[in-house]
């Protein structure tokens, strides 16, 4: 098996362009074209992570944050970042990110956190627009159903919880064939009218090459005649955060130890509690301060996030309980996210998660 493709698998859950501008998910080190022996997984790489790997015997370490994330002009060692790419391509070890894209959908790190926290009926806290194309092209009244099911075999037509979806209109369309066409209909250097189908469809901007792709090979005519439109529309599947219900009401002090207690943490910081039942929950990995007046406008009882300032925790204004309870710890399920993806896929493949416990911080308690 070669890296590439459990790449694949990744890209196919959470497709890169997904990512954030800022962002450098992707493979960082290695080539995607190399034999994989086995992956590890991890949230950070660092330089025990990657001698972790090269004992295991592993040439892939799949990360959810990104050992590169901003230019580097020398790569002499004078950092754990240097260090860590150093001893990785020393040891043809091969580091792939898979960060902002995770975070952007529903499934991805803050649906694990979800998961965890046992919300039910969860939905993207702070959806994206401008996430979706709608295509337009012409098929021959008898092809319409060919061309529309291999556009629908290449992903497109799904919102929501539905699949298939299209508008057709019928209608006449007209062209006149020069000299070396191949028309499928009419002939050269006549005017044609042929009666046709116009077929719409919605797909996320990211499915383009697929879908057209898709269009192109099925559709009978020597020129395929398609439009692409940019939608405003909220893509309600693509964006940051999740928020959700919980089965039943809890208390805030009870809920918090419970959260204190699957996530691990050692230290909790939050807002003034407000004596009232903790229903519905907002939540986003790592940093997520940027959230919170989100949060309280769609009536988060608690939003659970980490690296809030100590300016921000006022945008609580007394509406919601926000709880920081450390960029790791709120992360560290992303393991088991993306082990349980690929050993899926390949049950039979060696695919671990990391012993080392990458989290930088530590609480003084004595």
């Amino acid at each position: 098996m070669k890296i590439l493709d459990l790449i694949a698998v990744i890209e196919k859950y959470a497709a890169p362009e997904l990512q954030e501008d800022y962002d450098n998910a992707g493979l960082i080190t290695g080539n995607a074209a190399w034999e994989c022996n086995s992956v590890l997984c991890t949230l950070d790489v660092t330089v025990e992570v990657v001698k972790e790997a090269k004992e295991n015997k592993c040439n892939l370490i799949i990360a959810h944050h990104p050992i590169i994330f901003r230019g580097l002009k020398r790569i002499n060692g004078r950092d754990y970042v240097e260090q860590v790419i150093i001893e990785a391509i020393k040891n043809d070890i091969a580091i792939y990110a898979a960060h902002t894209n995770l975070d952007n959908i529903l499934l991805g790190v803050n649906g694990m956190i979800g998961k965890k926290l046992g919300l039910k009926n969860i939905t993207i806290l702070q959806p994206k627009n401008k996430m979706l194309r709608r295509l337009i092209t012409f098929a021959p009244v008898d092809q319409a159903e060919h061309v529309r099911n291999a556009v629908f075999a290449a992903v497109a037509g799904h919102i929501d919880k539905y699949s298939e979806c299209s508008f057709n209109s019928d209608g006449t369309g007209t062209f006149k064939a020069g000299e070396g066409a191949d028309p499928y209909v009419g002939e050269i250097g006549e005017l044609h009218h042929e009666r046709e189908t116009k077929i719409e469809i919605v797909y996320p901007f990211y499915l383009e090459n697929q879908v057209v792709k898709a269009l192109v090979d099925n559709h009978p005519y020597e020129e395929v005649a398609y439009d692409i439109f940019t939608m405003d529309n909220v893509h309600f599947g693509i964006g940051a955060g999740i928020i959700g219900e919980l089965e039943e009401p809890r208390d805030e002090k009870d809920f918090l130890k419970f959260i204190k207690e699957r996530f691990k943490a050692e230290g909790i910081r939050h807002t003034e509690l407000l004596a009232k039942p903790v229903k519905k929950v907002a939540v986003c990995g790592g940093a997520g301060s940027f959230l919170i007046k989100k949060a309280a406008q769609k009536g988060a009882d608690m939003y659970i996030t980490a690296d809030v300032k100590y300016h921000e925790f006022f945008d609580a204004e007394g509406k919601l309980v926000v709880v920081d309870i450390g960029h790791y710890e709120s992360e560290q399920f992303t393991i088991d996210l993306l082990h349980d993806l690929l050993a899926e896929k390949f049950p039979t493949f060696a695919v671990l998660k990391t012993k080392v416990n990458t989290n930088p911080v530590r609480y003084f308690s004595e």
